[in-house]
Order: C-alpha cells, then structure tokens, then sequence
C-alpha cells in the first residue's frame, strides 16, 4: 500500500518486512484497562506478550505514535545478544559479586528465550545463532581482547562462555584483513528485528491486546497515559519509549538519544563469501573504541553500522538526523577495510536513528508500586535481547510475582539525570571526539590510548 513507503524507507529492515506498513486501530478515545504501555518497540511488546501469556483475562493496551517496531527495533543491528551496557566490575561495585554474575547469565538464558518464543509463535526472524566474533586487527586491540577473557575468567565465566582465538582461528570465522586474533561467544542470534517486532505485534492482536498504532502518547502519569485521542486509565502504566523518551513532559534529562548509523549493502555472490567466511552467521566487530557492527543477513547481504553521528543539542531527535553522509561513507570505507574482496560493492540501504544511553551507561527496569508506574530502558543498543528481559521482568512485577529475575541488579536502578545544556552537549560530543582521536593514535602507534578509556569513564562511569 502507498502509506507503507516512508516506512520502508527508514531501515533495510523495515523495508524487506513482509505486510503492510500502514498504523492500525488507532485509539478510538478514552480507554479503561488494567496495564497501559507506552510505546510498541521490543520492551512494550515483550512487557504485553509475557503479561497476556501469564494472565490472558488481562486487559493491555499498547500505544505507539507510529507503527510496531518504528524506532530502534526496526533499525538496530539485528544482534540478539547476551551484550549488557554495564561491565562485570560495575554491576560488582553496584550489587556485589554474585548479583554481577547472575546478571550476565540471566542475559545468556535470554537469548536462547528470544529463539523458543519466536519458533514457538511461528515468527520468522532469519534465527541464527551464530555467536559473535570481535576481531582484534592491531596490538593495541588484542590487548583489549586478552583484558575481556581475563576480566570473564576472573567472574568464573569459562571457554564455553567467552574464548580468545589466535589469528588463523579469528580468520576461519571471519577472513578480516590484518586480524590478529579475536575473542568468540556462542552468546548470541543474528536476526531480521523487523520480522521480530512486526511478528510480536501480530501475536498479541492473536492473544487479544489492543495495540494502538497511530497514536502518540503526549503525557505520562499515575494511573494514566495521555493521547490527543483520548486518555488511557490503568493500574499500571509502563514506559516503553527508549530513546524517544526525552520528548515526554518532565524527561528531558533521563535518557540521551545517541544515533547510530548503518548500511546494507547488495546481496553478495557465493563465491565472495566464501572467501569472507561468517558461514554460521555469527555477528561481528572489533575492538576500536568507536563502535561498529554487522552481520551477514540471510539474504546474503552485509548488513554493518557504527557510531560516529553527533549529539544534538538538547536531546533533540529529528527524521533528518538519521542520515549523516560522512559517517555512512566511513561505514562504507570501514567495511572495505575489514574485507577488501568486496571492492565497490553497492550499497543499497543507508539507515540511522537514535537509542537510548542513561547517564551511568547502566540499563534499567522497575515499577513503583505507589504510584504504578512502571519503566525499562537504557539498553545503549545492546537492547534486542535485554528487552525481553525486561518484558519478563515487568510482567513479573506487575502481577506481584517474585522471582529469579526481579532480583538481579538492575532491577529499580536509579540512574542518575543528565546534566542540563549545554554541557550535556559538549561532554556528549567531546567524547565522540576522543574516542575517534583514540582509535586514530592507535593505528599509528600500535599502542593503546588511554584517551578513548578516560572519556568512556567521564561520560558514563
């Protein structure tokens, strides 16, 4: 249908989703349920599947300004992995040591649930639980990767759990130019999120939850979501918006949307990617301070993103932020980097747009019980799989029912504001800077810079 073009427009994903992209059922006015959620990305979605699979008498409503999978679900890196923002020795310092490590494997078991809810409903992902390879291409970044496996060894997470590879075994995953050697974990899927996310949708409209496509929510409270088409009463409100959140009243300072940046390129010849490898699809980067990712898609294509876009002042998110030619034309130089065989390879898809980053780059999910709101976010792009962990651990807390989950660490964690403009601007944007300056000192060095680690510990602690 016509509508469903500037939706296809925003991701490779959304583009190659089957059915229509076209908001649905709208909320006809003022609306009387027992959990309200703001926003139908992958924590509203997994929240109202989990709540309606424990208690299918339940009365759930989704609200979403746009269509299902809108923001970073239908955008992000299609990694499914066991990735959470806070390192070991922070969640250590924050909970002690076991909570840290119960953390870590309760992220490892979601990952395996991910891949039984999406066989179990029929939703065709392009499931492939390939693990990730992070690729170590200098000295510097080998160093880095001996520091990861020693920090897991160190937390009793063992060979099946994180393993570093020499150079030939890196290159019999990945056939990298100038790989060193690499750290591998069977800790994640790569996925189709569009797939996932439009399939959720749809499973929930099977099990009887309203979701409202179509209609933005401009406020909310206790016990209520505002809507220009009205209000939504519940008992429990959940906050759903991720990187979006900044818009709401009273927000502004709770999350930074940060944008990430990506590319696909045209489906690849067997034979080029024989000389690649990523045969099992397993997911990949490397070590640099600025971030890149990628996956080989089920389609054949490479589908690779990075950092590199700037904070814009005041928090401000815009359609035209999604596209910075420069970063897509360092993506695309990065790529050649990695794999020369791939030449001029076109790219067909070029794709941004924001996540959601808290102040001390610790993910989050709680409810207060007083006032019955509930939230979840923070994920700093690590959030397809810790969302549906998040979505169990809402629907945990909404029914009063404590478990395994509710007690890990991030559970009620209270992170703190962002400071106001314009420092948030600059702090943001110079630790951009650095992190680029650091991966630059380090090609010509082949030493480490330590000034990628400094702003990371200024920025996020």
């Amino acid at each position: 249908m016509p509508q469903s073009a500037p939706y296809r427009s925003l991701s490779y994903w959304l583009d190659s989703v089957p059915g229509d992209l076209v908001p649905a059922d709208p909320l006809p006015g003022d609306l009387d349920v027992d959990v309200a959620i703001a926003g139908a990305g992958f924590t509203g979605l997994w929240t109202a599947y989990y709540l309606a699979k424990a208690s299918p008498g339940l009365r759930i409503a989704v609200l979403e300004r746009e269509i299902a999978g809108f923001g970073a679900s239908g955008r992000n890196g299609g990694w499914c992995s066991a990735l959470f923002p806070a390192s070991l020795a922070k969640l250590e310092r924050m909970a002690g040591r076991d909570a840290a490590v119960a953390m870590y494997r309760a992220m490892q078991d979601t990952v395996d649930e991910v891949g039984r809810v999406a066989a179990a409903e029929g939703i065709d992902c392009h499931w492939a639980k390939g693990g990730t390879v992070h690729l170590a291409r200098s000295p510097a970044q080998l160093e880095r990767a001996r520091e990861e496996v020693a920090e897991a060894r160190s937390f009793g997470f063992g060979q099946a759990d994180l393993r570093l590879l020499n150079g030939a075994e890196a290159a019999e995953l990945a056939a990298a130019a100038g790989v060193l050697g690499a750290t591998y974990t069977p800790h994640c899927a790569a996925i189709h999120p569009a797939r996932l996310a439009r399939g959720l949708a749809s499973v929930l409209r099977r099990h009887g939850v309203a979701v409202h496509e179509g209609t933005p929510v401009t406020e909310i409270a206790p016990r209520r979501l505002r809507t220009p088409h009205g209000t939504v009463r519940a008992e429990y409100v959940i906050r759903a918006t991720e990187g979006y959140t900044p818009q709401l009243p009273g927000l502004h300072r709770a999350i930074v949307p940060v944008y990430s940046l990506m590319i696909a390129t045209e489906p690849l010849p067997d034979a080029t990617w024989a000389q690649i490898g990523l045969a099992g699809r397993p997911t990949f980067g490397d070590f640099r301070h600025l971030i890149i990712y990628g996956q080989r898609t089920a389609d054949g294509r490479f589908a690779f993103g990075g950092r590199g876009a700037p904070y814009h002042f005041g928090s401000a998110i815009r359609p035209g932020f999604d596209r910075v030619p420069p970063v897509f034309r360092a993506l695309r130089q990065s790529l050649r980097e990695l794999f020369p065989v791939l030449g001029e390879v076109q790219v067909t898809h070029s794709w941004g747009g924001p996540l959601g980053v808290p102040r001390d780059w610790c993910a989050s999910a709680g409810l207060d019980a007083s006032t019955g709101l509930g939230w979840a976010g923070g994920y700093v792009g690590d959030g397809v799989a810790t969302t549906n962990l998040a979505g169990r651990t809402l629907a945990d807390l909404v029914l009063g029912h404590r478990t395994e989950i509710t007690r890990l660490p991030w559970v009620g964690h209270q992170s703190p504001q962002w400071e106001t403009e314009p420092l948030r601007w600059l702090g943001a944007n110079a630790g951009l800077h650095a992190m680029g300056w650091a991966d630059r000192l380090e090609a010509r060095s082949g030493r480490q810079s330590r000034l990628g680690e400094l702003a990371g510990r200024f920025l996020f602690g």
